[in-house]
């Protein structure tokens, strides 16, 4: 049996949606059918395109509620409805806590939590009239579920982005469907920066269960899917997409037999959470 998510007929609004994992988003809502608007505060170079078509671009600066409030209505307007947002804008630069101040860390969640929730709320008021319902997508982060030293502002905003995510969908149902897609490692054009050439990459993804960063297309492809009727009964859920997590580091680091081999015995063997069993 085949699995088609035709999206033809349905408008989606990518935030961030000119490079990176916003591309491969938008990209996906393309392949689907869908008419896409990408915004950013600059233009994409080239043009996000995909099956002969190209996505539409609005320069929005996402910091600027007014700009965002008046943008939903907009779009609306231009291209007869919203059915999906995509918070997809955001980033951070490696800063840890005590050597800068703190308007810098709070720059980082007015782009990573606030700005996502000025734009939700903005794009309600035009998702909510739709007849078959909107759907609002988070692109959250694996930051916001453990320790991010150097990252710590960005990883408590993905932390409350999540958190946002679950009561928006509550509060908004039925009309509305709220779901976060937590990442791990990606490719994208910028993984140099932060991992190394390809035999560094090649090393970080090792590390990965599945052995590899996630490619754009494949996070754009689960957003198609929690935009699609497929997913008509998902909101409110955080679907992780990080490859199977990162391998417990006490495993690598003990001396002793491994917790489920035969020598040791059943009575004390461990969870992996500090305890016996």
């Amino acid at each position: 049996m085949s699995l088609t998510l035709d999206l033809s007929g349905r408008v989606a609004v990518v935030t961030g949606g000119t490079r990176g994992v916003g591309a491969g988003i938008a990209r996906a809502f393309l392949q689907a059918g869908a008419e896409v608007v990408v915004c950013a505060r600059r233009p994409p170079d080239p043009p996000v395109a995909a099956a002969g078509r190209t996505a539409h671009f609005r320069p929005l600066d996402l910091r600027d509620p007014a700009a965002v409030r008046a943008f939903f209505p907009q779009v609306a307007a231009a291209h007869g409805g919203l059915d999906c947002l995509v918070n997809n804008a955001g980033g951070t630069p490696y800063r840890l806590l005590g050597q800068t101040a703190a308007e810098r860390h709070t720059r980082v969640v007015e782009l990573n939590l606030l700005a996502p929730l000025t734009a939700s709320l903005a794009a309600y008021e035009v998702l909510r009239d739709r007849p078959g319902g909107g759907s609002v997508i988070m692109i959250g982060s694996v930051s916001g579920t453990r320790p991010s030293p150097g990252t710590a502002a960005y990883g408590a905003a993905k932390a409350g982005l999540d958190h946002l995510a679950r009561s928006m969908a509550v509060e908004w149902a039925p009309r509305v469907r709220v779901n976060t897609l937590v990442l791990g490692m990606v490719r994208t054009e910028l993984a140099a920066l932060h991992y190394g050439d390809e035999a560094g990459i090649a090393a970080v993804g090792a590390t990965v269960p599945l052995g590899r960063l996630a490619e754009p297309a494949e996070i754009g492809d689960a957003c198609v899917f929690l935009a699609s009727d497929r997913a008509a009964y998902l909101t409110g859920a955080s679907l992780l997409m990080h490859g199977g997590g990162e391998r417990p580091a006490f495993l690598d680091a003990a001396t002793v037999n491994h917790p489920t081999s035969p020598e040791v015995p059943e009575e004390i063997r461990h969870d992996g959470t500090g305890d016996v069993r």
